[in-house]
C-alpha cells in the first residue's frame, strides 16, 4: 500500500469507515421544485461512492424551511415528500461501499432575503438573524426570538431522524462559512445580550443545544460531524487561537470536527474557504493541525487537496485524521481507487477553475472543465452497444482532438490523431512555465498519455492537407484544428517587440523590464499575474469597465487579489497605436498618452483557423468539426465537445 494512513480504516461511534477519504457535502441545484433529488442528482453522489470514497455527503439541507431557506434550490428536510429521493440517493452510495452522510444547515440572516428566495412563499416570515440590524440594500434582519430559536433545536433533531430512516449512516452540522450557527458562534455577527450572547459560553450556546437535540434524534453511537471554520478572515472575525477554543467546547459532543475556514460573504475571505489556483495546496490544514493539538476528537481538513501523497503526509504527522475534498472529487471522483491502487498519475486533477461553483451558481447545473462526464452520469451508467469498428482521423492535438481520438479509441475504433506541431496539448502548451496553472499542464501531458495508451496513432509534426486527408482515406475526420491569436488592427501590432501567448511557451522569455499587456479579459489577467510574480513592472489594458468577465466569478475574486499586488489595470483604455517606445492609449477622458514598454503583449482573444476547418470539410465521407476552429470557448466546452463526437461515431 503506497498511502497506509490514507487507506487505513476509521471508527466514528459505531461506524466503521473504509478510508480517509470523505466527500465533503456538495449541494447540487438540479432539483425538482420543492426541492426533491432528481436521478441527475442521484448519479452525481453515487459516482462519488463508486469511486472509493468512504463517505459521501450531500450538502444544503435545510433544517426549518420557513426560517432557514436562503436560496430555492435547498433541500428540505421538514418537508415528508422528500424522503423517497434522499432514501434512494442514500441507497445508491450505500450499495458502494461507502457511508452516505447528510447536511443539516440553516441561512439565519441570509434566508428570505435573496432575490431568488424573497418573502418565504408559506409564511411570508422575515429573515432572523442573532442581531437586529440591517443589510446594504436596506433590508431589515430581526433578532431572532428564543421561541423561534427552540423551533429551530427541534427541526435539527427532526432533521437528523429524518436521515437517520433515510439510511444515511451520519450527518454533518454547518457551523462554519457564515450561516446560522456560526452566525450566533461569531463575535463579530452576535452581539446579543440575552443567553445566545455575549461570553464564548453564551454564543456557543445555539450549536451545543443543537448538537444535544441530535444526539437526541439519533441516538449513541450514530456519528455527528461539525463542519466549523478555523478561522473567519474578515475583519472583526475570529482569529485561530478562537476557533480553537470554540473547537474545544464542540469536542465533547461530536464525532468528528470538519475544519474548514472563511465566510462566504467576504470575497477575499470566500477565497479562503475554496482555495484558488493562486493558493497553495493544503493552504487551510494548518488551522486543523492547531485544532487537533486541543481537542480529543478526529479532526478533518479541507481546501484545494488532490494530491495522495501530501495527504498521506497530512495524516502521518498528525495534522489531521480525514482529508476532506468536493472539488477535486468531481474532477476524479475515481482519485480514491486510484491512489489505493498505487496510480497518482492516472489522476484528473482538479485545476481549481470553479467551473463548478459557477455553473451551479449561474446555470443551475454542474459541469466540470476537465470531465466531461459530470454533470452528465446518467448519460454513462449504460455501456453504448457495439459499433462497427471506424477508420477516424483528429486532425489537431489539443484538447478537443485528444478528448475525441480517446473516446473513439476507447469505443473500439482505429484512430490516428495528426497534429501540427511536436507535442500534443494545443493553447495548453502555453501554461507549461505558468505556476499556478500547472495542475493544467498536467492534465495536457495526462491527456496525452491516455491517448497513447488507448492505442491511438499518433503523429505529430504532420500538417494535414485536404490532399493528404483524402488518400488517407478515413471514414470519420474530426476537425479540431483550434484557433490562432487574434492581431487586432492597432498599427504597430506586427512590431518585433509585441509578443501573444505563445511566448509564454520559453521558460525564460525576455520581456524587458515594462510589459503592457492589450487585453483584460482572463488570459490577460493570468498573464499579467505571471509577468508580474517573475518580477516585470506589468499594466493591463482594458477597453470597458470590468475586467476578466470571461472568468468565473470565484476565478476573477482570485484574480482581483493577486492584481492588487502590483499590477497597474487601465479600464475603458484602449490601445490605439504600438510604437518603438509602448503603446499609444486612449484615456476614459478622451485624452491620449504613451506608456513605456519594453514589451507589448497581445492577449486579445482567438480566432479560429476556419481556412484550414473548410478545406477538410469534405475530404471524408462523415465530418465533424469541434473546438476552437469553430468558435473559441473554453477548455470545458472543448472536451465535451470532443466526448460526445467520439461517443456518437457509428
Amino acid at each position: 500500500m503506497k498511502y497506509p494512513h490514507l487507506f487505513s480504516p476509521l471508527q466514528l461511534g459505531k461506524v466503521t469507515y473504509r478510508n480517509r477519504i470523505f466527500a465533503s457535502p456538495t449541494g447540487l441545484p438540479m432539483v425538482i421544485p420543492p426541492e426533491y433529488l432528481k436521478r441527475e442528482c442521484t448519479a452525481f453522489y453515487e459516482l462519488r461512492a463508486q469511486g472509493g470514497a468512504a463517505v459521501v455527503a450531500l450538502g444544503d439541507g435545510i433544517v426549518h424551511t420557513p426560517t432557514g431557506l436562503m436560496h430555492p434550490y435547498k433541500l428540505r428536510l421538514d418537508d415528508p415528500n422528500i424522503i423517497p429521493s434522499l432514501s434512494n440517493t442514500a441507497r445508491a452510495i450505500r450499495q458502494h461501499g461507502a457511508i452516505a452522510s447528510l447536511e443539516l444547515s440553516h441561512g439565519g440572516k441570509y434566508a428570505n432575503v435573496s432575490n431568488l428566495v424573497s418573502k418565504n412563499t408559506r409564511t411570508g416570515l422575515p429573515p432572523y438573524g442573532p442581531d437586529h440590524e440591517f443589510t446594504a440594500d436596506g433590508t431589515e434582519i430581526l433578532e431572532m426570538p428564543e421561541e423561534i430559536i427552540e423551533t429551530i433545536i427541534r427541526a435539527y433533531g427532526e432533521a437528523a431522524a429524518v436521515a437517520k430512516m433515510c439510511g444515511f449512516g451520519m450527518v454533518i452540522v454547518h457551523g462554519g462559512h457564515g450561516w446560522l450557527l456560526h452566525q450566533f458562534m461569531s463575535p463579530n455577527t452576535n452581539h446579543r445580550t440575552d443567553q445566545y450572547g455575549g461570553s464564548r459560553e453564551n454564543r456557543l450556546r445555539l450549536p451545543l443545544r443543537v448538537l444535544d437535540s441530535i444526539r437526541a434524534a439519533v441516538g449513541p453511537g450514530f456519528p455527528i460531524e461539525f463542519r466549523m471554520s478555523g478561522a473567519e478572515f474578515t475583519p472583526g472575525g475570529y482569529d485561530i487561537d478562537e476557533g480553537v477554543e470554540i473547537a474545544r467546547l464542540l469536542a465533547p459532543k461530536v464525532d468528528l470536527l470538519h475544519v474548514s475556514a472563511g465566510v462566504h460573504d467576504d470575497e477575499d475571505s470566500c477565497v479562503v474557504t475554496h482555495p484558488s489556483m493562486f493558493h497553495a495546496h493544503g493552504c487551510n490544514v494548518w488551522l486543523a493541525e492547531r485544532i487537533k493539538k486541543a481537542v480529543d476528537v478526529p479532526v478533518a481538513t479541507v481546501g484545494g487537496l488532490n494530491d495522495p501523497a501530501q495527504m498521506e503526509e497530512i495524516l502521518a504527522s498528525g495534522k489531521a485524521d480525514v482529508i476532506e475534498m468536493s472539488r477535486a472529487l468531481t474532477a476524479d471522483p475515481f482519485l480514491p481507487r486510484k491512489a489505493a491502487a498505487g496510480e497518482p498519475e492516472k489522476i484528473t486533477k482538479c485545476i481549481r477553475c470553479f467551473l463548478c461553483l459557477n455553473q451551479t451558481a449561474t446555470k443551475r447545473n454542474i459541469r466540470c472543465a476537465v470531465n466531461p462526464v459530470i454533470g452528465r452520469e446518467l448519460d454513462h451508467i449504460y455501456t453504448l452497444p457495439p459499433v462497427p469498428s471506424k477508420k477516424v482521423l483528429v486532425v489537431g492535438g489539443g484538447p478537443a482532438g485528444m478528448e475525441a481520438a480517446l473516446t473513439a479509441a476507447r469505443r473500439g475504433h482505429r484512430v490516428t490523431l495528426c497534429e501540427a506541431e511536436a507535442r500534443l496539448g494545443g493553447q495548453l502548451l502555453c501554461e507549461e512555465f505558468v505556476p499556478f496553472k500547472q495542475e493544467l499542464f498536467a492534465f495536457c501531458r495526462q491527456k496525452a498519455e491516455e491517448v497513447k495508451a488507448a492505442g491511438v496513432e499518433i503523429r505529430c509534426n504532420t500538417r494535414v492537407t485536404r490532399a493528404w486527408a483524402e488518400a488517407f482515406a478515413a471514414d470519420v475526420l474530426v476537425c479540431a484544428v483550434g484557433a490562432e491569436f487574434a492581431r487586432p488592427p492597432v498599427p504597430g501590432i506586427d512590431l518585433p517587440h509585441v509578443r501573444f501567448p505563445d511566448a509564454l511557451r520559453s521558460r525564460e522569455p525576455d520581456f524587458g523590464r515594462r510589459v503592457v499587456v492589450i487585453g483584460g479579459g482572463m488570459v490577460g489577467c493570468e498573464t499579467a499575474i505571471h509577468l508580474m510574480q517573475r518580477g516585470h513592472t506589468v499594466t493591463v489594458l482594458q477597453r470597458h469597465d470590468t475586467f476578466a468577465a470571461d472568468a468565473t466569478i470565484w476565478h476573477r475574486q482570485g484574480l482581483r487579489q493577486q492584481l492588487q499586488k502590483g499590477v497597474t489595470l487601465l479600464l475603458n483604455t484602449e490601445a490605439v497605436a504600438i510604437t518603438g517606445r509602448g503603446v499609444v492609449v486612449k484615456q476614459p477622458d478622451g485624452s491620449q498618452k504613451t506608456l513605456e514598454a519594453d514589451t507589448v503583449f497581445c492577449a486579445a482573444g482567438l480566432r479560429p483557423r476556419a481556412q484550414i476547418r473548410e478545406e477538410l470539410r469534405f475530404a471524408a465521407p462523415s465530418f465533424h468539426a469541434i473546438g476552437d476552429c469553430m468558435q473559441p470557448a473554453q477548455m470545458f466546452q472543448a472536451l465535451s465537445q470532443g466526448h460526445f463526437v467520439g461517443r456518437d461515431i457509428t
